[in-house]
């Protein structure tokens, strides 16, 4: 089954998608709802390996409708969004939330909120 996944992160970069999925993904531009974007340090030294950053965006719901974060959403296999759920540290955990174009999608928010 497909699944739709929403990312704002490094999820769409050709390097994390290789090493997380085994192939290049190909998405569309769209906005996710109510969310608010900051930065997270990540120690995690397989992620920091992959993604070659220290530093990740990460997103909280604010409930604001006119708050938006800008990414991209890529159509997934269900064992390929297991493999992302492999890939995020435990600073995120995985929700369904809409987005500007009327879908919805799975993306990685903030657990710690």
């Amino acid at each position: 089954m497909t699944q739709l996944l929403f990312s704002y992160g490094t999820l769409q970069q050709r390097d994390v998608q290789l090493t997380t999925f085994g192939r290049e993904l190909h998405g569309t531009a769209d906005q996710l709802v109510g969310f608010h974007q900051s930065m997270v340090k990540i120690e995690d030294p397989e992620v920091l390996k992959t993604s070659g950053k220290s530093h990740h965006p990460i997103v909280k719901q604010t409930g604001v409708a006119e708050d938006r974060v800008a990414g991209t959403v890529f159509e997934v296999t269900d064992d390929e969004l297991a493999n992302a759920d492999k890939y995020e540290v435990s600073d995120y955990k995985r929700v369904s939330a809409p987005l500007s174009s009327g879908r919805t999608a799975w993306v990685y928010v903030d657990a710690r909120a």
